[in-house]
Parts: structure tokens; sequence; C-alpha cells
């Protein structure tokens, strides 16, 4: 068996983006960060998507959103195909200005700030529906998980991969109705299950650092969030399967309209994301990854992971901004 490590692009974007991918996580988790504990998600999310739009237009790129905010109709910045950047490098970009709008404003932990640039086609032109994925780390074959298997049956193959038994690998799921199903066959087979309220990205951001004891993530969500997460295990070498869920035709007409030819299709992590990748998420409050904004005094602190697919390197930025910048 061969495993899956990443690997450079033909033509891989300039290194330099890592940083500036920084900037602009971070840029969108100060802004966001203001509304924490006050209520009023929607104040938020607004504050964030601004932040993160002003802070692309100071980057030597041409970008295009290719997984936004949503249709330009209902999203005024950073909408799907919305150009943005000084003009330079052409890149496609996925983002998530805040994920966790209802955690920032209760004050609780788990939101952040996410993007990801990529060669233009990079991202999978997923519609804005849900998708059934399963998850895991970097390190292990390509056909560990099956995202057709029986949930207990990824787990033991996943158990006999890691050389541990079905009781130590733990499984992370969306606490949802639809899941419960999956949640007892998942115990059932003898795995800890971790339940989260929200955030696919940051479940799956869980899998690329061994220290959160997180193995493996199953579940359906939103599939702009999926193709989001895709990119952050692309660059460290995980892997993902994935599968969009029709609930009636007119979902099945707007994947249609996204270029979706097969509608059944199962994709791989490579169907999701392809070439060079730069993906960065910034802390609005704390996670199990990130620390959230502080605001001490004269200065704000954030706390970010950035990670590139052509060198596989994961970072982590601690950063001090002057608070009158924030």
């Amino acid at each position: 068996m061969t495993l899956a490590y990443p690997t450079p692009a033909m033509k891989p974007l300039d290194r330099i983006f890592a940083l500036e991918a920084v900037r602009v996580t971070e840029s969108a988790a100060i802004a966001a960060s203001r509304a924490i504990g006050r209520g009023d998600e929607a104040e938020a999310d607004r504050a964030a998507v601004a932040a993160m739009r002003e802070a692309f237009d100071a980057l030597p790129i041409d970008g295009r959103v290719a997984i936004g905010e949503g249709e330009h109709d209902d999203a005024p910045q950073l909408y799907l195909g919305e150009k943005v950047g000084l003009g330079g490098q052409d890149v496609a970009l996925a983002l998530n200005a805040l994920e966790g709008a209802t955690y920032a404003a209760k004050a609780m932990s788990g939101a952040l700030s996410a993007m990801a640039m990529a060669e233009p086609g990079g991202f999978l032109a997923a519609p804005d529906i849900y998708m059934d994925k399963v998850a895991i780390g970097p390190g292990y074959a390509e056909d560990v998980i099956d995202l057709d298997a029986e949930p207990g049956d990824n787990i033991n193959a996943l158990a006999a991969a890691k050389g541990v038994r079905p009781q130590d690998v733990t499984a992370l799921v969306m606490d949802r109705p639809r899941h419960e199903t999956l949640i007892a066959k998942l115990r059932q087979a003898g795995a800890a299950v971790k339940l989260i309220a929200d955030g696919d990205v940051a479940a799956v951001l869980e899998l690329t650092e061994p220290a959160t004891g997180v193995d493996i993530y199953l579940g359906r969500g939103r599939a702009p969030k999926g193709v989001l997460a895709a990119a952050a295990l692309r660059c460290v070498g995980g892997q993902m399967q994935a599968r969009l869920a029709f609930r009636d035709d007119a979902e099945r007409r707007l994947a249609a309209k996204n270029g979706i030819a097969d509608a059944e299709r199962k994709y791989a992590l490579a169907d999701l994301v392809t070439g060079d990748v730069v993906f960065s998420a910034t802390g609005v409050t704390d996670g199990p990854l990130l620390a959230g904004v502080r605001r001490r005094g004269d200065f704000l602190t954030t706390e970010s992971m950035v990670m590139r697919s052509a060198t596989g390197t994961v970072r982590f930025v601690r950063a001090h901004h002057r608070r009158h910048l924030g």
C-alpha cells in the first residue's frame, strides 16, 4: 500500500502566501472578537466578512472566491465568483470568515476564521447542500476508510492500521438528530464518540494534530465547509471521502448548475482539492487547537495555524497586535 503525503504541484503558489493567509484570518478573527458574548450572531459574522474582504484587497493576487459566503444575492461580500486582490497571481479562494457565529455570540469555545488558497480550479465547486463525509488524519493508506463501509468497519480498519483496539479510537461527530444511528453504531463498535455542536472545519482540524486525541470524523454537513476542511487535510496528507446528499430535485439542479455531472460520485480528497494549497485558521474563541483572541492593555493576541501542501509544513503563529488596530 502507498501512503498518501502532500506532493508539490506543477505550479506551486508563492510561499509568501502562507504568511499573507495568516494576516487574512487574523483580521477576520479580530473583527469578530468584538462581538464575543454580545448575543448578535449576524453582527459577528458581518464584521468578520468585512474584515476578511478588506484584507484580501491588500494581497498581490487575482483572487476569485470559489467557496464563500453564498450567492451574490445573499452575500454582499465574499460571494461566489467575486474577484478580490490588488492583482498578481491567479488563485482560487475557499473561506469561512467566521465558523461558529453562535459560539462567538454566546462566548462559547470553538469559533474560528478559516481560508484556503489554491491554483485556479483547485476546489470542487460544491453547491450549498449537504455532504456525507468520513475523514482521518495523516500517515495512513488511502483505502483504510470507505464512505460506503459500515461505521464499525471503518473503526475496526482504522484501529488495525493504528495497531490499537477499537476501544482506543475516538470518533468526532456533530450532535444532530440525523446522526443518532451513526453514533449508536460507532459506540457499538467500541469507539468513544466526541460530540460537537457545530463546525465542520474545526472538527477536521482536530485530525491534523494527534494531541487532540481525535482519530476519525464522520457525518453529514454542508458541502462547502467540507471542501474547505479538505484543504487542511491535503496540506498534512490526511484522507477524506465524501458524497453529496440531496434532499430534493431542486438541490440536484443546483449541483448541475455548479457543473456536477455525476450526482452520485464518491469524492476522494484529491477530487475535492487539487494542486498546491495554503490553509490558515485563526481562533476567535478558545478551541481544542487554537486560543481565541485576547485583549490585554494596548495589545491583542491571536493564535493561528498555517499549512502548505507543497511542503507539508504546519506552523502555529502567535501574534501581538496593537489594540488600536483591532
